[in-house]
């Protein structure tokens, strides 16, 4: 992993396959990416950082990767089947 980075990423896989990558160290907590996003999935955790709350909800609409100004989640859809 690149040295500029103090924690390593989160990974999380929702049970529809979407996969999400938290870089907690870059998130300020500003909750941006917790509005944008259609389903609620998102929230902050105890020390206010992005959380993936529900990754059963999530869509794969990377909105919230979009709305990002950290650059703190990306979002790898599941493949079509």
């Amino acid at each position: 992993m690149k040295k500029f980075l103090l924690e390593e990423p989160v990974e999380i896989t929702g049970p529809k396959g979407h996969k999400h990558r938290l870089i907690k160290h870059f998130c300020k907590g500003c909750r941006i990416c917790i509005n944008f996003c259609p389903t609620q999935t998102l929230g902050l955790d105890e020390r206010f950082r992005i959380a993936v709350v529900y990754p059963e909800r999530c869509i794969g609409c990377r909105m919230c990767e979009l709305r990002c100004p950290d650059l703190a989640i990306f979002v790898t859809p599941a493949k079509k089947k």
